[in-house]
């Protein structure tokens, strides 16, 4: 699986082809993360860094907007909805 991927870090980078397989496999899973996933993990992440909800919430707000695939925009009602339910 996206073979072509793994030789071009083969010969651009000084990985392995194993290691270069790994780190495919690793940012697939990462890009994988739903949109939840991410919402509750990034929050419990800066939350352990001391920032307070309404840091936080700003703060995932303009990340979700970098992911590889975007999500709807969400409100800040809506982001605190997936962590508290």
């Amino acid at each position: 699986m996206h073979e072509e991927l793994v030789d071009h870090l083969t010969r651009s980078t000084p990985l392995s082809r194993g290691e270069a397989l790994r780190v495919v496999q690793d940012v697939l899973a990462y890009f994988d993360e739903t949109t939840q996933d991410f919402v509750r993990r990034r929050h419990r992440e800066l939350q352990a860094r001391g920032l307070v909800n309404t840091e936080i919430f700003e703060r995932i707000e303009a990340d979700l907007k970098y992911r590889a695939v975007a999500p709807p925009e969400l409100t800040l009602r809506q982001l605190r909805r997936m962590v508290y339910g």
